[in-house]
């Protein structure tokens, strides 16, 4: 029975603000903060105008109309005056100095120019002003890692300069962070100033959490999801970071405060879990037990608010476990709590319990005789309470008389490159690193995989059973796929796009009924993918709520609030048509100049898994779905298509692997993504251990893995291929993503070849082919085939938000020339024209702009065309006195789908159509862009 829903847009934008103000992290503060009512306040550094919402790459292209940034929401504050005067003189610079967004895909530069400050000029702000913000600014993302370096990880000498000079000046100096990922600071040293907050990357409405935190509408209660060390240097896996290769994870399971707290407490700037308050709390009334029979350790604690602000509180437990026969950290992360709002003197309880499989060890070398099993070992085991892990103190013990057997398992994907790992060994009454080596693979995979063979399924005559039949229980899901041929269940493993015609404009991805037989004959539904976690990238040109960051999100600690949040993301999803969100994004900070960090939560995998779990329990609320990534080591960008990470089974086991593990065993995953590259030797998308032995057999997936788009996929000893589709579905990778056709053998895939001369059985195809159609047959997709689709209803949401409505959208057939009117609505500043073609003839093409404007000869009117969220087209129209005019250009197509938007800057413009010509077919130079 289909429903209404309702998307509430104001409630939508007050849930993300608050995430954002209870993620960000205050790091010092002498006093300053919060600002006192009707301060004025000078703001430095030129990226106060261009506040970074997000990093780069797919997790971080949404179409927004509106961004509210720092000095955005700080100019609509009541409580703040800002300096108008200083204002001023940064945009007036700003115009003259235009951003460099860079070239391509992956190619942005992590910082902007910025502004060289005059001594004269802070001076007179000094003069005028209660305080000063200065905003230093970063991203990060997708196919480049950060750097130590100035602009990156460091500051620039111009940044470097405006932070002296304003310290100089000022009394009262705060340092904003606005950033993806930890950054450098050495500037708490060198420029002292009284208040430094990580406000990192808060979506589009960003600048009002941050804000209410200024100002103390909030008090911050935001905790590190990261240790931040003093050096980069000092991070365990800085020298088996970067390579292009190879990279051996020789710290192992010594991942962050797990090394740290180990070895080198002293290296540490901020501990784990470290975060400041307006107020201060004491922790009282702890009462912890022990149940070892059930295997788990029940608690509660009474918080109260000490001080004299309100506020909320972080409480965090933790676990010191017996050094054993394994070695183990000084303390890892088993539980955490968030209080309520708490005026002065208010109190509240959390109580919880947490299972002994929480902070089980894995044996992968047999040292307690006891070989591929979790295991507690024998020995004392102490809890610590506190609000971060230097601060924890130790509150009740218990003993183990034995070792206990948690979970036995069987050896899968260990290393078959030799390398030596970190272990600890006490010495004048500390650890030390010592060093063992790494337990090699003693099992085939393939030996393993002809022995775990499905059962085919004998092909039948089509006997008119749809997928709907299945779902309605009139026949078993083996009734179906029987009646499909060899070249149909080829179909149900491409997925299609980008872009696909299938699905809504200009998303990632269609799966499911990427084919007309498939959908027309067997009733499969085309189900819709979009990136990201960040909120979805809709290509055509739709606006979308661009959401805080996954590192942000990770430093509230709060699984509550970032259910609330994605559960509008849920609804947002549902009235775009999207089923498949691509994310969480799930991989480990190993190392603090990874990228990509921005997208994911933390360090520790225990806080990734409930943050991932919160995440995926509000986006299911309303049908719709995430898909977990990247499955698994995906911790560095450079090389990530070839470089091979090389991690012991321990490490997979208890670091890599266990924030997919807690999401797959709670139910709420159904939907996984491998990654580009190869661990242990073997690209990901083609491992029979990680996506059939650990996934599914160990942990009881039931639900679709999915390649990353266009990934390599290899057989042991083998390069990667593209087209190797066969060691894809031998490993149960079940989608190849994606596919320029799904309906035809566009790639060249190897599926059907590999079938005829036996490299691949029927019953492996058939076996992916009924992950795809179950989890098909459960989507909102399905429904709306049915015509029992929920429908969703959004209020308060602002027109110019609505400028393109997916709804009117269909894609155009490019099969040589086609002319295309734009004069059905007025071509006013800001207006979209949305071009979503189905391309049947690549190659290159001339594109001609027609319009005309009544203005001056001198008046410039740009429009812009975009192809995939990219410019790569402009047409400069001046005056005409009313008459028609054409500009011409030229461009080219590679493949088949192409989300494409014209868009209009200024008034005074009137287009009457654009037309594409067909000049001529691809050349062998357009194939190797292309590859």
């Amino acid at each position: 029975m289909s429903k209404k829903i309702t998307l509430d847009w104001n409630e939508y934008i007050a849930t993300a603000r608050e995430a954002v103000a209870e993620g960000c992290v205050l790091a010092e503060n002498n006093g300053v903060l919060p600002l006192k009512k009707n301060s004025r306040v000078s703001v430095f550094g030129r990226m106060q105008l261009h506040y970074y919402k997000s990093g780069t790459g797919s997790g971080g292209l949404v179409n927004i109309s509106k961004m509210t940034g720092i000095l955005d929401a700080l100019l609509e504050c009541h409580d703040i005056e800002v300096n108008k005067e200083l204002l001023e003189i940064y945009r007036e610079w700003d115009e003259c100095h235009l951003l460099d967004e860079g070239e391509g895909w992956g190619n942005e530069p992590w910082s902007q120019e910025e502004m060289p400050l005059e001594t004269e000029t802070v001076a007179a702000a000094a003069g005028t002003s209660d305080a000063a913000i200065v905003i230093i600014a970063r991203t990060a993302g997708e196919d480049q890692d950060a750097a130590e370096e100035p602009g990156s990880y460091c500051l620039t000498d111009i940044e470097a300069d405006m932070l002296k000079k304003v310290r100089e000046c000022f009394d009262k100096v705060v340092v904003v962070l606005n950033v993806g990922g930890i950054f450098d600071m050495s500037l708490v040293e060198k420029y002292s100033p009284d208040a430094v907050l990580y406000a990192w990357h808060g979506g589009m409405i960003g600048g009002l959490g941050t804000v209410d935190v200024l100002t103390g509408a909030v008090s911050p209660s935001g905790h590190f999801s990261d240790t931040v060390c003093y050096n980069i240097s000092d991070q365990p896996s800085d020298r088996y970071f970067g390579d292009a290769v190879r990279n051996f994870y020789k710290e192992d399971i010594y991942v962050g405060y797990r090394y740290f707290e180990t070895f080198r407490p002293e290296a540490v700037r901020y501990p784990f879990g470290y975060g400041l308050s307006y107020t201060q709390f004491s922790l009282k009334d702890m009462h912890l037990e022990s149940d070892i029979k059930n295997r788990r350790i029940s608690y509660s604690v009474r918080v109260k608010n000490t001080g004299s602000y309100h506020g909320k509180s972080v409480v965090q437990l933790y676990v010191e476990a017996p050094q054993g026969r394994l070695g183990k950290p000084a303390k890892i992360l088993v539980d955490f709590g968030k209080t309520k709002i708490l005026q002065p003197g208010e109190e509240d309880v959390l109580s919880g319990s947490i299972e002994f499989a929480t902070f089980a060890s894995y044996d992968d070398s047999n040292a307690t005789g006891n070989k591929s099993c979790f295991l507690l070992e024998e020995g004392t085991y102490k809890i610590y309470v506190g609000e971060n892990i230097r601060d924890a103190k130790p509150t009740f013990e218990f003993e183990l008389d034995e070792l206990i057997i948690i979970e036995r398992l069987e050896e899968a994907l260990a290393p078959v490159e030799a390398f030596e790992r970190m272990r600890p060994v006490c010495r004048n009454s500390h650890y030390e690193v010592d060093w063992e080596k790494v337990p090699l693979a003693s099992i085939s995979e393939a030996d393993r995989r002809n022995r775990e063979l499905p059962t085919e399924l004998k092909r039948t005559e089509y006997k008119g059973i749809k997928l709907k039949d299945v779902l309605k229980g009139k026949n078993s899901m083996d009734e179906f796929i029987s009646q499909m041929s060899d070249g149909e269940l080829a179909c149900l493993v491409r997925g299609e796009g980008m872009g696909s015609s299938r699905v809504t404009p200009g998303t990632a991805s269609a799966l499911g009924g990427v084919a007309d037989v498939l959908v027309d004959k067997y009733g499969i539904p085309a189900v819709c993918c979009s990136d990201g976690p960040s909120g979805m990238r809709l290509d055509c040109g739709a606006k979308a709520f661009s959401l805080p960051n996954g590192t942000l999100l990770g430093c509230t600690f709060n699984t509550e609030l970032v259910t609330r949040l994605y559960s509008y993301l849920s609804r947002e999803m549902l009235a775009n048509k999207v089923e498949c969100l691509l994310g969480p994004g799930m991989n480990i900070h190993r190392h603090l100049l990874n990228g990509r960090n921005f997208e994911y939560f933390s360090e520790d995998p225990y806080l990734t898994g409930r943050m991932a779990m919160a995440m995926l329990k509000g986006i299911r609320e309303y049908g719709v779905t995430g898909v977990a990534k990247h499955f698994c080591g995906n911790n560095q960008e450079y090389k990530r298509h070839y470089s091979d990470s090389v991690i012991s089974e321990r490490a997979l086991r208890e670091i890599y692997l266990k924030g997919f593990e807690m999401i797959v065993k709670s139910g709420l995953c159904d939907s996984v993504m491998t990654t580009y590259g190869s661990v242990n030797g073997l690209w990901t998308a083609g491992s029979y251990d990680l996506t059939t032995t650990i996934l599914r057999n160990q942990w009881g997936f039931k639900g679709i893995v999915m390649t990353d788009w266009w990934a390599g996929i290899n057989e042991r000893g083998k390069a990667p291929d593209k087209t190797n589709f066969a060691a894809m579905v031998r490993a149960q990778n079940d989608l190849y993503m994606v596919c320029p056709d799904g309906s035809t053998n566009a790639s060249g895939d190897n599926t059907l070849e590999a079938i005829a001369d036996g490299r691949l059985m029927r019953s492996e195809l058939q076996r992916c082919a009924v992950n795809v159609c179950e989890f098909t047959m459960n989507t909102a997709a399905m429904g709306r085939l049915m015509g029992e689709a929920d429908t969703v209803e959004t209020i308060n949401r602002p027109e110019e938000d609505m400028d393109v409505v997916l709804d009117d959208v269909e894609p155009i057939i490019l099969d040589g020339d086609i002319s295309i009117p734009l004069d059905g609505k007025d071509s006013k500043a800001n207006t979209s024209y949305i071009i979503p073609f189905d391309i049947k003839t690549l190659g290159h093409y001339e594109v001609t702009l027609v319009g005309s404007s009544t203005l001056g000869e001198l008046a410039q009117l740009p429009c812009t065309l975009f192809m995939t969220s990219f410019p790569i087209l402009t047409f400069t129209f001046h005056g005409s006195e009313g008459k028609d005019y054409e500009i011409v250009r030229e461009m080219t197509f590679l493949q088949r789908f192409a989300a494409m938007r014209l868009y209009v800057a200024r008034n005074g413009l009137k287009l009457k159509e654009i037309r594409f010509k067909y000049l001529g077919p691809l050349t062998a130079a357009d194939t190797d862009i292309m590859h």
